[in-house]
C-alpha cells in the first residue's frame, strides 16, 4: 500500500473515531507527532491517546494538503471550526 492510501485509510478511521484501525495502520515502534502535544510512542500510547481524545471531543479531520513521495507523506489538515 502506498503511504498516500494510508492516511486516506487514516483519515476515514479518524472521521469515524476508529481507535483500532487508526492504531493497527502505524508500525508497533512508531511516533506520532502532534503540534501541540509531546510525541506519543509505541502503539499502545498512540491507542491510549486516541481514545482519550475521541472520549473528551467528537473529532473531524478535514484534508487540506497530502504531500508524499514513494515512502512517506505528510497530512495537513483542519476540522470544521478551523484548527489546524
Amino acid at each position: 500500500m502506498k503511504p498516500k492510501e494510508i492516511l486516506i485509510q487514516w483519515v476515514d478511521a479518524f472521521n469515524n473515531a476508529y481507535v483500532d484501525t487508526i492504531v493497527n495502520l502505524y508500525d508497533e515502534h512508531a511516533v506520532n507527532h502532534q503540534v501541540a502535544n509531546e510525541p506519543v510512542e509505541g502503539r499502545q500510547a498512540i491507542r491510549a491517546m486516541f481514545a482519550a481524545e475521541f472520549a473528551a471531543a467528537k473529532m473531524t479531520c478535514i484534508i487540506e494538503n497530502i504531500f508524499g513521495d514513494r515512502e512517506w507523506a505528510i497530512l495537513e489538515w483542519k476540522d470544521p471550526h478551523g484548527l489546524r
